[in-house]
């Protein structure tokens, strides 16, 4: 099951061991950690998810796949998140079964829409902010256009995107259930630190 909002997802980092950064994330308190990396090796992937899962696990977090249903299968993890062009929704779900949670990136209210009829659990709506962290073809979306987003699907969404410990309540506040952030935390000098400082931050919009 997704969890509660709001919560924190921390995606690594290419730049740093994610093992690492994926530890001082659930030492702050996030909530969900995404492996993504798009260079490594198959068993280099699978190597870092096993350890990975095992930290999840023992501070009560969602681990997440990036794009790989193979990696995510074989190392059982919580799930997987989908992009736009890899594997449709009904097929990761006839593969992975009804208990693991699939999540697809989506940057419309169309695509937000199809989403969820196809079955995911959760979307991915971003690029909300200007982010550096990935080219971008398109501009930023805006806090108003995830308030549209949460008025026509149902599901969990969490804003991608350029997201700071200074706007992420603001995405709250307009609809989004969770954050993802990758720079906010890894390029921080005390990634545990920034995470703890983010949860805090979300937290504090909750009450």
């Amino acid at each position: 099951m997704i969890l509660s909002s709001p919560f924190l997802c921390v995606i690594t980092d290419e730049a740093l061991n994610p093992v690492y950064l994926a530890e001082e994330a659930l030492k702050g308190g996030a909530e969900m950690i995404q492996l993504r990396h798009k260079s490594a090796s198959g068993n280099q992937l699978f190597l870092w998810a096993i350890e990975i899962r095992r930290l999840c696990h023992h501070y009560q977090a969602l681990f997440i796949i990036n794009d790989r249903v193979d990696i995510a299968m074989a190392s059982e993890s919580d799930g997987v998140h989908l992009g736009q062009q890899d594997i449709p929704i009904g097929a990761a779900r006839k593969l992975m079964g009804k208990k693991s949670i699939i999540g697809i990136s989506t940057s419309s209210l169309e695509e937000a829409a199809r989403a969820e009829k196809e079955g995911a659990d959760y979307i991915g709506f971003g690029h909300i902010f200007p982010t550096f962290s990935k080219i971008k073809e398109s501009p930023p979306l805006g806090p108003e256009m995830l308030k549209k987003a949460a008025t026509i699907v149902s599901l969990p969404i969490i804003a991608i995107g350029g997201i700071s410990i200074d706007n992420a309540p603001l995405l709250i506040s307009n609809g989004a259930s969770g954050v993802a952030v990758l720079s906010a935390v890894s390029k921080a000098d005390r990634p545990s630190i920034a995470t703890y400082e983010l949860v805090s931050a979300l937290n504090r919009q909750k009450s």
